[in-house]
């Protein structure tokens, strides 16, 4: 007896009649950011829109169709628009209209600003549903490729050595323009317009040159001050009889550009920084994200283009609204280490957790369950007493919340959802798309606590 199969009439499927209600539940997220769009205040971004022209899409329509789109793992405009025609909820988002490539990229670009406010809507929304109540959080950050390639990046070094040849050709054609005639010259080769080109690539040579020379100024300040600031701890530490302390003396920075420094021309504001996962290096920002513990939203976020995340410790803890609450514990991992960010956040009111050193791996029980060291003695330094704080039994409890806390939360943006690369350029743009992930990322998580 032979097998018998279920086979599918695609003709009669495609006459097949349903309503979006019938696929789309109550709980779904699509119906649940529609529903939080409609709470936000839009007024800031109504008043933007002239009078004239045809109708304009709401922006209660574009906003819920960016955020589902970032929040699903859709971040291209084409990709977006082609949805729109073929996905559910995507259709059902925008009312079954079908905004371009062009409109939605626009919209995006234009509203990049109102997001923070938006963000710090939503993060309210979130204290009124009973799902946060700002206390301890974790701060962290991660390299997210920039639009652009390294293959359009030349170095300081590099530079140079274009611009010498370049001014010499230069000097040379205006030489053959003086002396040539018109049967010495080959018939298609236009002197003045070969002149130009080069002048036009000079120029963009100097700009790239003025902004490697600014960084490399502003690189030698923090620097230096660095410099200073160990050296007079180092100095602290001199015994009255004029014993030196152990250890080689650091070394005083050297100002101006190095070789290797980069500048890009597709982002220029895009640094080459190294990756975390094949231990290369490409054309990044560096994000960051501070986490409540207990509900897992991002509730402050900022961009930058710094390679260490030492100076993004601050700038990034000011970005959590006050309205929202302020933290009352932050652990940071110990590329944030230093004195100035531990006396700084003390001052702000904030208890921190900063480790000190990378801690090994396979500790084994022993280290978490030991008892407690012997305080450091009175004089100890700033990162003796820090070390301690951390292997106190509240200082384990409190700094290993960051392993369930932060660093998931970065392992969900760009594992689930996917996003691993700008679609913006430039460091204000980009850092508005950073807050459009966090705010898709938050809309996603409180969905998740809302339904259960």
């Amino acid at each position: 007896m032979a097998r018998k199969f279920r086979t599918a009439d695609y003709e009669k499927t495609l006459d097949l009649q349903i309503t979006l209600r019938d696929v789309l539940p109550p709980d779904h997220l699509a119906r649940f950011i529609v529903a939080v769009v409609a709470q936000l205040d839009l007024g800031i971004m109504y008043r933007k829109y002239s009078e004239q022209g045809a109708p304009p899409y709401a922006p209660e329509v574009m906003l819920g169709l960016l955020f589902y789109s970032y929040a699903s793992g859709v971040f291209s405009s084409r990709k977006i628009e082609r949805a729109t025609h073929e996905v559910i909820p995507f259709r059902f988002i925008t009312g079954d209209m079908h905004p371009d490539h062009d409109t939605i990229a626009a919209f995006r670009q234009q509203f990049l600003a109102e997001l923070k406010e938006l963000f710090v809507q939503i993060l309210l929304i979130a204290q009124a549903m009973g799902h946060l109540q700002l206390g301890n959080v974790s701060l962290d950050g991660s390299k997210i490729h920039a639009d652009a390639s390294k293959s359009k990046a030349v170095s300081y070094q590099r530079l140079l050595a274009i611009e010498a040849y370049l001014q010499a050709e230069v000097e040379e054609l205006f030489t053959l323009a003086e002396v040539a005639d018109g049967g010495q010259l080959p018939e298609e080769m236009n002197i003045p317009d070969e002149i130009a080109r080069r002048q036009q690539q000079l120029a963009r040579l100097a700009e790239a040159k003025k902004v490697l020379e600014e960084r490399a100024q502003a690189r030698y300040e923090a620097e230096q001050a660095e410099y200073e600031a160990k050296m007079q701890a180092r100095a602290e530490k001199t015994d009255p009889q004029g014993k030196k302390p152990p250890g080689k003396p650091p070394q005083p920075p050297t100002p101006g550009p190095r070789d290797k420094d980069q500048y890009n021309f597709t982002d220029p504001e895009s640094r080459i920084m190294k990756n975390a996962t094949n231990s290369g290096f490409d054309q990044h920002y560096n994000v960051q994200v501070v986490v409540d513990h207990d509900s897992r939203l991002v509730v402050g976020n900022w961009l930058c283009d710094h390679a260490n995340d030492k100076q993004a410790a601050l700038p990034t803890l000011d970005t959590v609204p006050p309205a929202v609450g302020q933290p009352k514990k932050v652990n940071l991992d110990t590329g944030y280490f230093s004195e100035n960010n531990i006396a700084s956040l003390e001052a702000r009111g904030i208890d921190p957790y900063i480790a000190t050193g990378r801690s090994p791996h396979h500790q084994g029980w022993r280290a978490f369950f030991l008892d407690n060291p012997n305080p450091p003695p009175k004089d100890a330094s700033v990162k003796e007493q820090m070390a301690y704080k951390l292997q106190t039994t509240l200082g384990k409890a409190t700094y290993r919340l960051r392993k369930s806390t932060v660093e998931p939360v970065i392992g969900i943006i760009k594992e689930t959802l996917g996003f691993r690369q700008f679609s913006l350029r430039g460091l204000v743009a980009a850092g508005g798309e950073w807050t459009l992930v966090c705010l898709a990322y938050n809309l996603k998580r409180l969905h998740t606590l809302q339904v259960g």
